[in-house]
């Protein structure tokens, strides 16, 4: 018996060699691990970190996500040896709330190669969680002598947390600028799921969704982009795969930098958004301006050849400009790392309060209430020319930034593409779509068939001049209703007092003499003095449990339940027209009702840029877009910007 006890304690050192001792607290218990009991010099053998974790708490990866800190081990080495990079495995994800974290839970080892003999002292700290966060840290030390080494009672968990790492990926991957994914290989055409982690934080957005596409050449994550991510730089992380079967793998990758997805050629491009800028001449949002220039051509009918193409060509720059200007907007707001959109300004209150001003005033002219002579009447005396060019100039800035919300079929993907492209391209893709949309006049102008078309001037055209007011009225009040969302009563009370004042300037300017000149110009200038009021009033709660955020969508596709997902604008008339044909229809609604579909709504009236950056992930710069997600985790579908309900129920039926 004695033997057998004095045997038992001699033995106990060898065990415990490659185990220090534990640190033990409610919720972890942690020590130090050695793969080995004794080192020979130059054979390379593994330290790690044991993570103990209680039941119901869980501590985090390298890249924590969107709350939470990575362990952190900091040792202390004799001269000689040498310790690596800590072997990260695999974190699983951890949603809580709106927050979406990368964590551990139950037994971790975090490994790391070493080289040379002890003692080796390490100091550890870590971040453990479940409703509460605890930060722990502790010392530990393992003495580790020379020797013919040997696995130690503990290799058996470095065997684990090495099975427990993703493997190298061997499939070759490529990050697009706007936060797309794609890793080629034709093997990955059966995966179900996937999710990608970056290796640092704040690269990609945990909580956002991440759209999966597959096909023969490989998968497509769309990912919303985070604020420390960079254009044209490798993003190196994990990627989370679930195949068809269930089997869950993890791959780690580097992604090279690539071009915009979808990767849509320049001439493409350029052709999408010519035909985009036509389809624009049918917006409702475009017809009051383009009514009105109708009737200034037809007051053209019996002019000089020259001066219809004057005046042709003067509102064409007029679009051609304002579409540039824009273009430049967008690229100088990217550039500044803001996440602006087409139709950006229609988020502004003060600009749409200007714009229902603009048209208010416009009507009042056109009613007979005031005049500014912008024709061609006398089109021989210049000075009377000069001002009908610049009256067409301006009806051609006027038509642009009225378009804006009316984003057409084919534009989405040319504007995504232009502003994925170097500023040239970019502005290339702007000129065409002011082409467009000045094509039609251009036409009339150019083709002599055409002009000679027009009917001649006559008694007609003050009638025709007087009822072209009132498209003009109709826009504005549309615009009073798209102002009381974003900036509540007061805005609306600030827009209406504006129009009284305009109104007054434009009685006043019937006045002869230089006094009532002056008294208009006050008039006008007051509008100046409203400004405070047209400030974007604070958005109140959503009652609606179907208003779209990254954490519910994800919420809802984690459930694999169908989603059907609508971005839309109040200021966006195509997205209003669609809501009442197609996603507003008893059978639509019935239908959606049957599969258990959720309508989520997101909502761009005001600026949102959590809505802005799902859009860029879908390779989209403005509104309406439509994703229907499948029951399950198959891959979502984009519905056609344009909507009938036959589509809807095509979509939602083919899943």
């Amino acid at each position: 018996m004695i033997r057998l006890i004095l045997a038992l304690l001699l033995l106990a050192p060898a065990a415990l060699a490659a185990e220090s001792a534990p640190h033990r607290t409610p919720r972890a218990v942690a020590s130090l691990v050695s793969d080995t009991d004794a080192v020979a010099p130059g054979t390379p053998y593994h330290l790690g970190l044991r993570l103990q974790i209680a039941p119901g708490w869980h501590s985090y990866g390298r890249n924590p996500g969107d709350a939470g800190v990575a362990p952190e081990l900091d040792w202390t080495l004799p001269k000689g040896t040498t310790v690596g990079d800590i072997a990260w495995p695999a974190p699983h994800r951890e949603r809580e709330g709106d927050v979406m974290t990368f964590a551990y839970t139950g037994d971790v080892l975090l490994a790391v190669p070493a080289t040379g003999p002890g003692p080796v002292k390490l100091h550890a700290s870590w971040l453990v969680c479940r409703n509460i966060c605890v930060p722990e840290e502790a010392d530990f030390s393992l003495d580790l002598p020379a020797g013919t080494p040997a696995p130690s009672a503990e290799a058996k968990l470095f065997a684990q947390a090495a099975a427990s790492v993703p493997r190298p990926s061997p499939f070759p991957a490529e990050i697009s600028p706007d936060g797309v994914l794609h890793v080629a290989g034709p093997d990955l055409a059966t995966v179900r799921d996937a999710y990608f982690i970056p290796d640092q934080p704040d690269l990609i957005a945990p909580a956002a969704p991440q759209a999966l596409r597959t096909g023969a050449d490989g998968l497509t994550l769309s990912m919303t982009r985070g604020d420390a991510f960079k254009p044209q730089t490798a993003l190196s992380g994990t990627l989370l795969l679930t195949d068809a079967g269930g089997q869950h793998s993890a791959l780690s990758l580097v992604a090279t930098p690539g071009v915009a997805t979808p990767a849509t050629p320049l001439w493409q491009a350029i052709g999408f958004a010519l035909l985009g800028g036509l389809i624009l001449n049918l917006m409702p949002c475009v017809f009051p301006v383009l009514a009105m220039k109708a009737f200034a051509i037809a007051k053209l009918a019996g002019a000089r050849r020259g001066v219809v193409r004057a005046q042709a060509g003067a509102y064409t720059l007029g679009v051609v400009a304002s579409f540039a200007a824009i273009g430049f907007g967008l690229i100088a707001l990217r550039a500044a790392g803001s996440a602006a959109g087409w139709g950006f300004q229609f988020q502004s209150p003060l600009f749409v309060a200007g714009m229902a001003w603009v048209l208010f005033a416009v009507g009042l002219n056109l009613s007979g209430v005031f005049e500014i002579r912008l024709g061609v009447e006398g089109a021989g005396q210049s000075l009377t020319l000069r001002h009908g060019l610049a009256g067409s100039f301006a009806s051609g800035v006027l038509a642009v930034l009225v378009a804006t919300p009316c984003t057409a079929p084919f534009m989405g993907v040319a504007i995504a593409a232009a502003l994925a492209a170097p500023p040239a391209a970019t502005l290339a893709v702007f000129t065409a779509m002011g082409l467009g949309l000045a094509a039609p006049t251009l036409l009339l102008a150019l083709i002599p068939a055409c002009a000679r078309a027009l009917p001649r001037p006559g008694a007609w055209m003050e009638v025709l001049r007087q009822a072209l007011a009132f498209p003009m009225y109709a826009a504005g009040v549309w615009l009073v209703w798209v102002l009381s969302q974003q900036a509540g009563p007061n805005g609306v009370l600030a827009v209406l007092a504006g129009c009284v004042l305009i109104g007054l300037a434009g009685w006043l300017l019937r006045l002869r003499g230089r006094i009532g000149r002056a008294l208009a110009v006050l008039a006008v200038l007051g509008c100046v003095g409203l400004v405070p009021l047209l400030r974007t009033a604070p958005a109140q709660a959503e009652a609606s449990a179907d208003a779209y955020s990254p954490a519910r969508l994800a919420s809802l596709r984690e459930a694999g339940k169908p989603v059907f997902l609508n971005m839309t604008a109040s200021w966006c008339v195509t997205c209003l027209v669609n809501e009442r044909v197609a996603l507003g229809t008893k059978t639509v609604r019935d239908a959606f009702a049957a599969d258990g579909i959720t309508l989520l709504k997101g909502d761009w009236t005001r600026q949102d840029p959590g809505i802005t950056a799902f859009l860029q992930s879908q390779g989209r710069d403005g509104v309406p877009l439509y994703v229907f997600y499948p029951p399950g985790h198959r891959p979502p579908v984009v519905l056609p910007q344009i909507l009938t309900e036959s589509e809807v129920l095509a979509a939602i039926r083919g899943s």
